[in-house]
């Protein structure tokens, strides 16, 4: 109680406590603090980090911010306006000025309470601001920023960024299991142990979704652990089930092909969206997720041409499109103007579209995890269920979508692991640190280290990659451009040179564009960025479909391929490399489980099959009757002689990288059991390899041939690595500030870039063999081509099951979709699904 004034008799004022004044916000809002958020607040006064995982849409961001904030208005009652800010990571640039608002939103409802408040300067910083306001904030930092991991490492480049960030209490890093397994993770966990060190005492949390390898994520974030000192998971039992549901088609082939149903779902699809005679205004707000950009191409397309009186309220939105356009379909989706968005991954994660009661998803979900981020974009509130609804473009998607129901029922998500060590993101970081507050050499290497990715770096790794910034390393000592970095004189490493240090911030970052063109009207305005590749093949005249527009191709004319507008009526669209992902590891073992359950066809059985497997009862029946349906426990391979050969099938469904890397390594060790020459083809169920001549492969197939001894050297052998290494390296001497992607006033293309990285590639490998940077090329194209970690896996769980081999006398279901791999590869006359149905016909009459 307070003790009254002598003087007045009044009791005095009691100064307003932090966590309280949070609280009563939360009460004006008419809400009430999830338990969860209460454990993440009191943690975060107590000093400590953490990861907090709940489902979208219940509250991850006040949970994170609310302690801080707290924090921030006692330190403002204080008088301590040195120590009180907040720093905000977003992996998308997008969304900073949502999360602007709300964390601004309580601030200001509470500055009548706290005249102090109204002085917190609340902003971001990322590539979109203007140019006033990042003068300001180089100055004086503002309370609390939002940013980038890329504007992160910018500002790490401020000589004065050690005092600038002295004051720093509380980082927050949002959608932190997106960033975690790639190069953009590793520099956020770099850029947190430069900030550890500026601001000792400086608190860490993430937001992240479901991951069942929480600790590792949570120390990746919170760096490596004093004794005694692991960050704390905060979790919550918040009822916010998925649903998922499934358009079934008319009919299913026995003989299914990977996008035979394709747009022949277009009609039912329609039906779903709304009854016929809805006016476009009352569709439902909708997001339809495809896995690839050129699919969501082709389905805007239909739509609109199938349905014009929606195109006023039907939208595109992927990566490739110009980022106002984007801009404008996200405002339209919060307002309502706009009803229906066809996406890709622009749109799994980050913004807040309330107005989202729908989800749809063409095509295989590929992961458990993927199809509960996207789940999740609708009805985002707490508590509410979110349901999403597949869209089958074949048969067999129709057990993936069973599998996945399942897997989500089981509660079991792919986990998300840290990178190991690349030096291409630690060189780069160096040079960052040098030009920032700077550090000793011993001082850098125990700093890194405190980052999880680089905790077993050694330090003789660490000295190298010091000295490839230093003077190029062994073979680079003779170019000026490569000595970035020296010591001065109190031993402390910086960059001399004005224009090696205007280079470096221009190129920070991790993430190394593709082979793009800027995509222009010959007016000028930009429409977005085109594969260079895909326009090699143009010529002027010729018309294509980008953005949902009809275009004619002009030219090209400095790095731009120049359009017009046309009213053609075109379905062709460009195609994006790399867009292929294969399904996840815990599908592949969801889709083994499922075909077991499978197994017995019985009536009595079959009354248990979800409405996916009744549906695809045709394909599990042919490939019973034809040859088996595998066990979970059991590996099929199945061998058939045609008038092309000699097929093996064998099918782990472990996905396709995991099957090409299979194929590669299998090949090789038939040849060598028995000469001869394979061609392969891969999905992401199976793997064929097949030989003109007719050999019996039967006693070959024991699991000795699926040994993981000499795996490394296999798959070395079975590929031309010096070659294929080059195709990584590019993003490796990119990052590594080795070849500059951008320069005042130019910027290279994707072509000359490689160019340059395939020049330095080849300069190592003749006079530098040990380099450092060579070996990270090698580990991550079979890492990243092959999942070399995953693959050895699958050879284990394959070499211990139980091999079953099955002659049958055409391909099954399960092979023939590899056949159509590998016949849309030939060349022909006659059109691929007039072939196929050609073939189907003589297997169905034998």
């Amino acid at each position: 109680k307070a003790i009254p004034s002598p003087k007045s008799g009044k009791p005095p004022k009691v100064a307003p406590d932090g966590m309280s004044l949070v609280q009563d916000w939360f009460a004006s809002q008419g809400w009430t603090p999830w338990e969860f958020q209460l454990q993440a607040w009191a943690a975060q006064r107590a000093g400590r980090s953490g990861l907090i995982q709940v489902p979208t849409g219940s509250g991850k961001t006040y949970a994170a911010y609310g302690g801080a904030l707290a924090t921030l208005i006692d330190s403002i009652v204080a008088g301590e306006a040195a120590t009180r800010r907040i720093l905000y990571i977003t992996p998308l640039r997008a969304v900073s000025r949502d999360v602007e608002l709300a964390l601004k939103a309580p601030l200001a409802d509470l500055a009548s309470k706290v005249p102090g408040l109204k002085r917190v300067r609340v902003e971001s910083r990322t590539g979109d601001t203007k140019s006033s306001l990042r003068a300001k904030q180089k100055e004086s930092l503002p309370d609390v920023l939002v940013t980038t991991p890329e504007s992160l490492s910018l500002m790490l480049t401020w000589e004065r960024s050690g005092e600038l960030f002295a004051g720093l209490r509380c980082v927050i890093v949002d959608e932190w299991h997106e960033l975690i397994s790639s190069k953009r993770g590793t520099q956020v966990e770099l850029g947190l142990a430069r900030l550890r060190r500026l601001a000792p005492g400086l608190v860490t949390w993430g937001l992240s979704a479901t991951l069942p390898n929480a600790n590792e994520a949570a120390a990746a974030l919170a760096g490596v652990p004093k004794a005694g000192e692991a960050p704390v998971i905060v979790r919550a039992q918040i009822d916010r089930p998925v649903v998922v549901t499934t358009l079934l088609p008319e009919r299913v082939e026995a003989f299914p092909w990977a996008g035979h149903l394709g747009l022949t779902m277009l009609s039912a699809v329609i039906a779903s969206l709304a009854p016929a005679g809805t006016p476009p205004e009352e569709l439902v707000s909708t997001l339809f997720f495809t896995n690839t950009r050129s699919q969501a191409e082709l389905w805007h397309r239909a739509l609109t041409f199938q349905c014009p009186h929606w195109e006023s309220v039907i939208a595109l939105h992927h990566g490739s499109i110009d980022r106002a356009e984007r801009e404008r379909v996200e405002l339209g989706i919060k307002t309502g103007s706009i009803r229906l968005v066809i996406a890709t991954s622009s749109l799994d994660l980050g913004v807040d579209f309330a107005p989202v009661e729908r989800v749809y998803h063409v095509g295989s979900p590929k992961g458990i995890g993927r199809v509960i981020q996207r789940a999740g974009r609708a009805s985002h509130r707490p508590g509410a269920s979110c349901s999403i609804i597949c869209v089958p473009t074949h048969g067999l998607e129709l057990i993936e979508i069973d599998a996945v129901r399942r897997a989500i029922a089981a509660g079991e998500v792919e986990p998300r692991t840290p990178l190991d060590r690349p030096l291409d993101v630690l060189a780069q970081h160096l040079v960052t640190c040098s030009l920032g507050s700077g550090s000793t050499p011993d001082d850098l290497f125990e700093e890194v280290r405190t980052a999880w990715s680089y905790r077993n770096l050694t330090r003789e790794e660490f000295d190298w990659t010091l000295a490839l910034v230093t003077h190029g390393g062994k073979t680079l000592g003779a170019y000026p451009n490569y000595r970035r970095v020296v010591p001065d004189e109190l031993g402390l490493l910086r960059v001399p040179v004005k224009r090696i240090a205007h280079q470096h911030r221009m190129n920070i970052g991790t993430i190394v564009s593709e082979a793009v063109l800027d995509l222009r009207y010959v007016s000028g305005r930009r429409l977005g960025t085109i594969e260079e590749n895909f326009v090699t093949f143009l010529k002027p005249g010729q018309y294509f479909r980008f953005a949902g527009k009809a275009l004619q191709f002009v030219g090209i004319h400095d790095l731009s391929a120049l359009v017009r507008p046309a009213k053609s009526k075109t379905s062709f669209t460009p195609k994006w490399v790399g867009t292929k992902l294969p399904i996840s590891e815990s599908l592949s073992l969801g889709i083994r489980r499922t075909l077991a359950l499978a197994r017995d066809l019985s009536p009595k059985n079959a009354k248990t099959f979800s409405r996916e497997l009744a549906a695809a009862r045709p394909i599990l029946e042919a490939q019973a009757r034809l040859s088996r349906l595998p066990d979970e426990d059991e590996t099929l391979v199945e061998l058939t002689r045609t008038r092309d050969g000699t097929h093996l099938f064998v099918y782990p469904f472990d996905g396709r990288l995991v099957h090409a890397g299979l194929a590669a390594v299998l090949a090789l060790r038939l040849t060598r059991l028995s000469p001869t020459t394979f061609t392969t083809a891969v999905n992401d169920y199976g793997l064929e390899l097949l030989t003109s001549e007719k050999l019996e492969l039967d006693a070959l197939i024991t699991p000795e041939l699926f040994t993981t001894l000499g795996l490394a050297a296999d798959i070395e052998a079975s590929m031309d690595m010096a070659e294929v290494a080059k195709l990584p390296f590019r993003e490796i001497a990119r990052v590594s500030g080795l070849i500059q992607q951008n320069h005042p006033g130019a910027r290279t293309s994707g072509r000359q870039q490689q160019a340059s990285a395939g020049l330095l590639y080849d300069v190592f490998r003749e006079y530098d063999p040990g380099n450092l940077l060579l070996e990270q090329a090698r580990r991550e194209v079979v890492e990243r081509h092959f999942e070399q970690s995953r693959l050895a896996r699958s050879l284990t769980r394959i070499a211990a099951s139980r091999i079953t081999v099955v002659r049958t006398e055409r391909p099954t279901p399960l092979g023939f979709p590899l056949i159509v791999a590998r016949t849309s590869a030939e060349l022909s006359g006659e059109p691929l699904a007039e072939r196929l149905r050609k073939m189907v016909e003589q297997w169905e009459e034998r």
